[in-house]
């Protein structure tokens, strides 16, 4: 229906758009991972260092398996948050369906920065939930751990990617044949059976996707860490953001960027065949 030319008409802009501004930056970055900075000077020399200060450097690795972990804490606990309440949306909420499907997306409307003040605010030692805590004398002083730990990480970025993890779970749900439903009821499963032999694996693509939302998501972010975090609660986008920023040492920066892209695209490729395996016509 359309001739070669308009075809590359239409395709060059976004090849151009995606190679100057994703595929030359990676390249760059990549680049920039086997150079060296010495005196302060970026020196063109083209070695392993960086890499071999990561495997020797057990720093690195604790951080890295710290952001693991962090990351997987958000997502476990975003699923069991946003499936639930994508579950009683889809099959249980009626004519109230539009309304609280809005209260969630409402959150996304917010400022990142705001979210993690207002966090702080509670958090804090003079804050609401400490005050709370004091006044019926749950606690006799400030609960420490609350702010500047990994646990308020983990709150703050289940907060934040709860409503990524829903979108996905919520449009899989919806998209299952409500006839599948009655079939299994009409063959007297119990709702229990129902659920895990028909709803769950059909919305398994879109499960798998809400926690690849979240890993990934938390994976890379470093202003959780920094508003919340306190030196127990870094991350490896932290580092990151150090070495590019204050020590000015963009090679090992670059390295540590490489592998987290790498363990990215590791993961979204392991997601993607399992959605496949999983995904429905």
């Amino acid at each position: 229906m359309y001739s070669r030319a308009y075809k590359t008409l239409v395709s060059a802009p976004p090849l151009i758009w995606v190679a100057l501004f994703l595929l030359l930056p990676y390249g760059l970055m990549f680049a920039h991972s086997f150079w060296t900075v010495q005196d302060g000077v970026l020196v063109h020399d083209w070695n392993l260092s960086n890499y071999q200060k990561l495997l020797t450097n057990s720093l690195y690795a604790e951080v890295l398996f710290r952001t693991m972990r962090i990351a997987a804490s958000v997502m476990l606990c975003s699923l069991l948050l946003g499936y639930p309440l994508a579950y009683y949306l889809s099959f249980h909420s009626g004519a109230r369906k539009e309304l609280l499907y809005q209260l969630v997306i409402v959150p996304l409307w917010v400022s990142y920065l705001v979210r993690g003040y207002a966090w702080k605010t509670i958090l804090g030692s003079e804050g609401i939930l400490n005050g709370f805590l004091q006044y019926f004398h749950f606690t006799h002083e400030p609960v420490s751990f609350l702010l500047y730990s990994p646990f308020a990480v983990v709150l703050m970025l289940t907060h934040i990617y709860t409503p990524f993890v829903f979108l996905p779970i919520y449009a899989s749900l919806e998209h299952i044949p409500r006839p599948l439903v009655e079939a299994s009821e009409d063959l007297g499963a119990s709702p229990a059976s129902t659920f895990f032999r028909v709803i769950l694996p059909l919305s398994m693509p879109g499960l798998l996707a809400g926690a690849t939302f979240a890993f990934v998501l938390s994976l890379g972010d470093f202003l959780a860490p920094l508003l919340v975090g306190g030196s127990s609660g870094t991350m490896i986008a932290n580092i990151v953001q150090t070495l590019f920023g204050a020590t000015y040492d963009w090679p090992l920066g670059a390295a540590i960027s490489v592998s987290i892209l790498l363990i990215t695209l590791t993961l979204l490729f392991l997601t993607e065949r399992l959605e496949k395996r999983w995904s429905f016509e």
